[in-house]
């Protein structure tokens, strides 16, 4: 199948998500293509990545698990039967259909929707951009500090570190992100432990 212009894709995600659904997807993609400016990556897959992190939002956690099952797609226990795990299985799921819908052959794109919500150790330098510009992007709202930035809004300090550092901008949204769910008590899925354990370490080498 070939592969959508960035403008089809852009009408695709229009046609099917809820508008602020679409309003963030065009705030990841244009903010993804910033950062790619700044950090050397191609602005046309972060483009393409970020318009497509969540083409599957608009379908139900038992849609999602079916995708995702039948493509061979390895999912946790709870993933498998927890539908409160969709948050985190449509970027799964996302990137099966970003492979078989939209016709995206990119292995660095597919990865960077696959991951974006978790992350994982060594992420690809469009991973990182997509994660991060998912978390930053300008219509995200004011959160409260945590222990890395205390005194300020999470997101102020994560935009403006992300221009400048990308693995520092990952830890401070990690932290951030596994403060949330453990305050809300909601599951925390390993990968994203993994990561902050990951790159929080790298940052100390540094």
């Amino acid at each position: 199948m070939k592969q959508l212009s960035l403008s089809e894709l852009r009408k695709e995600m229009e046609d099917i998500l809820e508008p602020k659904r679409y309003e963030h997807t065009l705030g990841v993609a244009y903010t993804a293509a910033n950062l790619a400016v700044i950090h050397g990556e191609d602005t046309e897959k972060a483009l393409v990545a970020g318009m497509l992190h969540d083409c599957a939002k608009c379908i139900s956690f038992e849609k999602q698990r079916s995708i995702c099952l039948k493509h061979n797609v390895e999912l946790s226990e709870p993933e498998k039967f927890d539908d409160s795990c969709g948050q985190l299985l449509h970027a799964k799921a996302g990137a099966v259909l970003a492979k078989e819908k939209y016709g995206i052959e990119n292995e660095d794109i597919l990865n960077a929707i696959f991951y974006h919500t978790t992350g994982r150790p060594g992420m690809s330098l469009l991973e990182k951009i997509i994660y991060i510009a998912d978390y930053i992007e300008p219509g995200r709202k004011h959160i409260k500090g945590t222990a890395y930035c205390p005194e300020n809004d999470v997101f102020t300090e994560a935009r403006r570190t992300s221009f400048r550092d990308l693995d520092e901008a990952l830890v401070m949204i990690l932290e951030n992100t596994l403060a949330y769910l453990h305050e809300k008590g909601c599951k925390i899925d390993p990968a994203t432990q993994l990561t902050y354990d990951y790159y929080s370490s790298k940052l100390k080498l540094k």
